[in-house]
């Protein structure tokens, strides 16, 4: 069966679903809350308020050494997630990831200098190392913006949460229509 992953990214962490089928007839194979953040690195699952206090030199080293260490985190996480999958006889065809507004970053220096700037540049971060971490794993990756998940979608999967029992919140939710666009557009 055709099978994806999804994943909805907050700051040092995300939700992951994993999905085969179609809206019509889900499986939900797996969930899980994986770790995109080093607990050992300080100031690593908010590097940029950290970095914020820093001379640019020294944020700038803090930025780049979180964005390593969140890639390399996803990427085990992600590997870990499609092993499993695949011991269970499925095989992961696609990743679907929930974006954000999209609008376009400024440099460093000026994101530093505004704090709304600050937490929309972590959260594009998160989600930008999901991506990175899936292409790494030769996953074909669907970004799908928040704004626009549909609202269909989300009735029609709402009461898997009643079958399958916790967690299915907002974020399992969200993660679960991102794979099955991912399984979709294959």
């Amino acid at each position: 069966m055709r099978t994806a992953l999804g994943f909805r990214a907050h700051s040092g962490w995300a939700a992951l679903v994993a999905v085969a089928g179609s809206i019509d007839a889900i499986h939900i194979l797996d969930r899980r809350r994986i770790e995109i953040a080093d607990r050992e690195m300080p100031g690593s699952k908010q590097p940029y308020h950290a970095a914020a206090e820093l001379p640019f030199p020294e944020a700038e080293a803090l930025v780049q050494t979180a964005i390593e260490s969140s890639r390399a985190l996803a990427q085990e996480a992600i590997s870990a997630a499609v092993k499993a999958l695949k011991s269970r006889g499925h095989e992961v065809g696609a990743c679907g990831v929930v974006l954000g507004s999209g609008k376009p970053l400024p440099d460093l220096k000026r994101i530093l200098a505004s704090h709304a700037l600050i937490h929309t540049a972590e959260g594009e971060m998160f989600r930008d190392v999901l991506v990175w971490a899936a292409k790494q794993s030769r996953l074909p990756v669907v970004g799908v913006w928040e704004k626009n998940l549909e609202a269909s979608s989300l009735q029609r999967i709402d009461s898997l949460g009643k079958l399958i029992g916790p967690p299915w919140t907002q974020d399992q939710k969200y993660a679960t229509v991102a794979a099955l666009m991912a399984l979709s557009a294959q």
